[in-house]
């Protein structure tokens, strides 16, 4: 199972959530291999959270499966081979968390690979889509953790916005303190604004790598 350090430490600060502790529903928009998926299993086995991991695309839907079924939370893991537009058209249950770490490359040159094309380019999931069915996913006062690049993070922050998910905290990414931030975590909450207080937000961030070029 392929695994990037960005991805890694995404997953690592999603666990440290305390919105966990309370979560029974999580739904993982764009599971690939199921990395993230596995990861939070491992730390909601107190709350027994059952874990759906979406994934479009035939091969990688395929063997996130099969380390679903080798994991020992295999019972709290399921997978569904779609997308997440058909999933929500024909979803009627609400979730307490949603994360993805959705395609990055709108517009970036395109793989020859069709199946490498699905999983890596907006194209298939525009971020437009991926918020709708976020929002219409999330149950009241829900979590939408997700990934994306610091370049597009305010992109995402004022489209999720359209849609009453509110920014509750963004952790910069840098790979180390000589350079601009690459990746953004954000997580918002949604809520209803005729009800619902306005949230501040908390800023972070994480040094990948210290100036000896030694991990943090």
């Amino acid at each position: 199972m392929k695994v990037c350090t960005d991805a890694c430490l995404f997953g690592a600060w999603i666990a440290k959530h305390t919105s966990l502790e309370r979560a029974h529903s999580i739904i993982d928009i764009g599971t690939g291999t199921g990395l993230l998926s596995l990861m939070l299993a491992q730390v909601t086995e107190t709350s027994k959270s059952v874990i759906t991991g979406i994934e479009i695309e035939s091969e990688a839907a395929a063997e996130a499966k099969s380390n679903f079924n080798i994991s020992k939370w295999n019972s709290r893991l399921l997978l569904v081979n779609d997308s997440i537009q058909n999933f929500t058209a024909n979803n009627n249950l609400l979730f307490d968390i949603v994360i993805s770490n959705p395609p990055f490359y709108e517009g970036d040159l395109k793989s020859p690979d069709a199946n490498k094309n699905k999983a890596a380019h907006s194209t298939h999931l525009p971020w437009s889509s991926l918020v709708v069915s976020v929002a219409s996913l999330l149950k009241n006062k829900g979590s939408f953790f997700v990934l994306v690049p610091t370049l597009r993070a305010y992109t995402m922050q004022k489209l999720a916005e359209k849609y009453q998910l509110h920014l509750a905290e963004e952790v910069l990414i840098y790979n180390d303190a000589k350079h601009l931030p690459f990746r953004s975590f954000l997580h918002f909450i949604k809520l209803n604004p005729s009800i619902d207080k306005e949230i501040s937000v908390l800023r972070n961030k994480i040094v990948i790598r210290n100036e000896d070029n030694t991990y943090s």
